[in-house]
C-alpha cells in the first residue's frame, strides 16, 4: 500500500481520481514554498517577520501605547540624540511660533485682528498661565514627537476673569485618554449604539463625538483620581501623524529606532568603560596555595591577614610595596577600535528614521560640503512643511481658529467672512548671496509671487506691505533718500527721474 505521504503527492495508487487530487496539494505546497512576491514567500528567511492583519488602532493599544511612551520619555531624558531629535523637530515645525492675521472677506480686519492679539499673543490665553499660544505650539509639538500625540482642551471661563475672550487652552498628554473605554456601547431599546476606540466614543456611522479623559494625568503626584470624564470633541483637539487610513491615536516617532538608540547608549557605555580600563594602570593580586588572597593597603595587625585592608582599585601614582609571596600582574589594557565608523552609522540610522539630517542631529559638519549640505536640508525643510501643513495647521491651529470665532461671536462680534491664515516661521536661507538675487529674477518673470516670497520668509504679507508704506512715508515726510529705496534709486545707484507732477503733460 502506498504511504500517505505518497497518496497526497499522486506517487501511488490509483493514477486516476487520486492524482487528480493530488496536484492540487503538490500546488499548495510549491505556494506555500514559493510566492510570486519575495516578501510574501513562507520559509526560514522569512521567520522573523510578523505577519498581522490587525487594523492601525488594534497595533496601537493602550498597553503598547503606554509601553512606547514610556521608552520614549526615558531616551528623551537620558539620551542625548533622542533628545536633540526631538528638540530640532520641534524647533523647525513651529520655532518661535506659526503666526496668524485675522482676516474678513480677504481683508485684514483690524478689529478682531488686535483682540486675538491681546489673547494669543500673551499668557492669557494659558490655562496654566505660563506660555503664549506660541510657547504652547512649541510644547505640543515636542509632545506629538516624544509622546506621539497632544491634546489640547478648551476651558471656557467668566466674564469675571476679565480676559480678552472668555476661554483658555490647556495642553494635555495623551496619558489623559482613558483607553479602557474600547468597544461597543450599550445599546438604548429601539436605539443602534455606538462604540469606543480606546478612550474616543464615536456614533453609530463612524462619526467621532468625544473624548473620555481622565480627570488628573494617571501618573500624577499630586492627589489623583482614577475616573474619567466625558469630553465633546468640539472642546479637544487630538493632534498626531496619522500613518494609516482609520488610525485613531499616534505612537512615538521614536518607534522605529528605539532598540538602535537603546543599542547604541550601550555600545557608548561600554566604549567608555573600555576607555576607563585602557587609561587606569590596573593590578591583580595572586593568591596563595590555599586559595586566599592576602590584603595590600593599610595594616591593621601584621600577624592576622583579615585584619588588613584590601587594595581593589589602583589610583594615578600609586606606589605600593609588596610583601614576600605576593604578586601582582598587569593586564594589556584592551584597545578602542573603529569607533567613529560604528557611531557614524548607528546616528545616521537614527537620523533616517527621525527624518532629520545627520549634521543637524549630531552638530557633525566634518563630512559636510556645501551641496550636500544644501541638498538635505532642502529635503528636511520639505518634510516639515509637510508636517505643517498636512498636519499642525490643519488639527491644532485651525481648532485654535474655530474657537477663536465662536469666543468672539459671543462677545458680540460679527464673524460672517472671518478667517485666519497662518503663516509658519521662515526657513533660514544657505545661501543669501544667490538665493536673493534668484526670488527677485522669480518675481520679475511671473514665477513667484512678492506675497509668496515674503510667506516663505516667515511674514505676513500685508503687515510686510503695511510696514514697508510706514517707512517710505516716514522718510519722504523727512526728506531722506537712501540707496535701498527703489523708488529713487536704481540698482546700480543712479537716481531715478522723477513723475510727472499731477494735470502735466506728458513728455513729447
Amino acid at each position: 500500500m502506498p504511504s500517505f505521504i505518497d497518496r497526497i503527492l499522486g506517487r501511488g495508487g490509483k493514477a486516476g481520481a487520486d492524482e487528480n487530487i493530488a496536484k492540487p496539494a503538490r500546488q499548495r505546497i510549491r505556494t506555500a514554498q514559493r510566492a510570486e512576491y519575495d516578501g510574501a514567500t513562507v520559509g526560514r528567511r522569512a521567520a522573523g517577520w510578523r505577519r498581522t492583519r490587525l487594523d492601525a488602532n488594534g497595533e496601537l493599544t493602550p498597553a503598547t501605547q503606554m509601553a512606547l511612551r514610556g521608552i520614549a520619555r526615558d531616551l528623551d531624558r537620558n539620551n542625548p540624540w533622542a533628545q536633540s531629535g526631538a528638540n530640532k523637530i520641534a524647533e523647525h515645525m513651529v520655532g518661535t511660533g506659526i503666526t496668524f492675521q485675522v482676516y474678513r472677506n480677504g481683508k485684514v480686519d483690524d478689529a478682531l485682528n488686535e483682540l486675538a492679539r491681546k489673547h494669543f499673543d500673551t499668557t492669557s490665553c494659558d490655562a496654566a498661565g505660563r506660555h503664549d499660544l506660541y510657547g504652547i505650539q512649541l510644547q505640543a509639538a515636542r509632545t506629538i514627537v516624544v509622546s506621539g500625540s497632544v491634546i489640547l482642551r478648551r476651558r471656557w471661563r467668566r466674564k469675571s476673569d476679565r480676559l480678552p475672550l472668555p476661554m483658555q487652552l490647556q495642553l494635555l498628554e495623551p496619558d489623559y485618554i482613558d483607553g479602557s473605554r474600547n468597544g461597543p456601547m450599550a445599546a438604548s431599546p429601539g436605539m443602534t449604539a455606538g462604540y469606543f476606540v480606546h478612550g474616543i466614543q464615536f456614533s453609530p456611522l463612524g462619526r467621532r463625538e468625544g473624548y473620555w479623559l481622565y480627570n488628573t494625568h494617571p501618573g500624577s503626584t499630586r492627589p489623583s483620581d482614577s475616573t474619567s470624564t466625558y469630553v465633546l470633541d468640539r472642546d479637544v483637539a487630538h493632534v498626531f501623524r496619522a500613518d494609516r487610513p482609520e488610525q485613531e491615536h499616534g505612537a512615538t516617532w521614536f518607534a522605529p529606532v528605539i532598540l538602535r538608540m537603546k543599542d547604541f547608549g550601550d555600545y557608548e557605555d561600554a566604549q567608555l568603560t573600555r576607555q576607563k580600563i585602557a587609561a587606569a594602570f590596573a593590578g591583580y593580586v595572586k593568591g596563595d596555595e590555599d586559595g586566599q588572597f592576602p590584603g595590600i593597603g593599610n595594616d591593621v595587625d601584621d600577624d592576622d591577614p583579615a585584619d588588613r585592608e584590601p587594595l581593589d582599585f589602583v589610583e594615578s601614582g600609586t606606589i605600593q610595596y609588596l610583601r614576600p609571596g605576593e604578586e601582582i600582574t598587569f593586564p594589556t589594557p584592551p584597545g578602542v577600535d573603529g569607533y567613529m565608523d560604528y557611531s557614524r552609522v548607528s546616528q545616521r540610522a537614527i537620523s533616517a528614521g527621525l527624518g532629520v539630517p545627520y549634521e543637524l542631529l549630531t552638530g557633525d559638519l566634518s563630512q559636510v560640503s556645501f551641496i550636500s549640505g544644501r541638498f538635505g536640508r532642502l529635503t528636511f525643510n520639505r518634510a516639515v512643511s509637510t508636517w505643517q501643513w498636512l498636519m499642525f495647521i490643519p488639527q491644532f491651529c485651525a481648532s485654535v481658529e474655530r474657537w477663536f470665532l465662536e469666543a468672539a461671536e459671543m462677545e458680540g462680534h460679527n464673524i460672517a467672512g472671518v478667517s485666519m491664515r497662518w503663516t509658519p516661521p521662515k526657513q533660514e536661507m544657505l545661501d543669501p548671496a544667490s538665493e536673493v538675487p534668484a526670488n527677485r529674477d522669480a518675481i520679475r518673470s511671473g514665477q513667484k509671487t512678492l506675497s509668496g516670497v515674503i510667506r516663505e520668509n516667515g511674514d505676513d504679507p500685508d503687515t510686510f506691505f503695511a510696514e514697508m508704506a510706514s517707512d517710505a512715508k516716514r522718510l519722504d515726510d523727512l526728506g531722506l533718500i537712501l540707496d535701498c529705496d527703489p523708488r529713487r534709486v536704481t540698482a546700480v545707484g543712479n537716481p531715478t527721474e522723477p513723475r510727472p507732477a499731477t494735470g502735466e503733460g506728458t513728455r513729447k
